[in-house]
């Protein structure tokens, strides 16, 4: 487990107690590309998502992780395969389906316009509870967050005082964040931007955690110019360069 200087009045974290986890959404999908929603849906990397993959695989070379895991789903395991050929030892990907994205049901494949056409009820839910709005035939954000808040757990204790790197979705590097800082999942969720291949780091202990690092892209500086989604402040505004 990596070492950093302690904050003052801050007691230094027991590393054989804690668990340093390096949790990294995958690249783009086709999908993200298109704008369709993927729940559980297997969808390939775009070209974009094989050079965000590159990019982080050449980021990481070197690296000593003691185990990689990714979720079962192409875009997730795909990405994990191609940083774990650069790592110190090329480690096994390890597969589990507890790093699996939200099952959004009957939206996948679906655009926001046809979702809100097509389940107006859903939507209504949604805006009312949205943590425990469950998507048709799918989870809810509060099931996922179950679900991965166990699967992290269990790599905790079987990990515990290692470094592991886990290749998964936007949603459960929120719970991974949720369970670093802790109080209540809903409270963060919605409030967390978490980018593709972005590096958030978080050390796990039996009785809490604590967030070293969140969305982390240096590696991805010169892939893509930004755009009227970057500025929180609207179109109008001018990038300065």
């Amino acid at each position: 487990m990596s070492t950093h200087p302690t904050p003052t009045g801050f007691a230094p974290l027991d590393a054989a107690a804690h668990t340093e986890f390096w949790v990294i959404r995958h690249a783009e999908s086709e999908w993200n590309a298109a704008g369709r929603y993927q729940g559980q849906t297997d969808v390939h990397l775009s070209q974009t998502g094989r050079e965000q993959a590159a990019r982080l695989a050449g980021r990481l070379t070197g690296m000593d992780f003691d185990a990689v895991y990714s979720s079962d789903l192409a875009r997730a395991y795909d990405t994990a395969q191609a940083v774990s050929r650069t790592l110190a030892g090329s480690p096994e990907v390890q597969v589990d389906a507890g790093l699996r994205e939200i099952d959004v049901g009957l939206l996948a494949g679906k655009v926001r316009r046809e979702i809100e056409t097509e389940f107006p009820e859903y939507v209504a839910s949604l805006r009312s509870d949205p943590w425990y709005a469950r998507r048709p035939e799918g989870e809810s954000m509060a099931d996922l967050a179950s679900r991965a808040a166990r699967t992290f757990e269990e790599l905790r204790a079987r990990h515990a005082g290692q470094r592991i790197l886990v290749v998964t979705h936007g949603g459960v590097v929120r719970v991974a964040v949720s369970l670093a800082i802790g109080g209540h999942e809903k409270d963060v969720w919605a409030r967390l931007s978490v980018a593709n291949t972005s590096i958030t780091r978080v050390a796990l202990s039996e009785g809490g955690g604590t967030l070293m690092c969140f969305n982390d892209t240096a590696h991805l500086e010169r892939i893509g110019k930004p755009d009227s989604r970057d500025d929180l402040l609207g179109e109008s505004r001018r990038w300065v360069r």
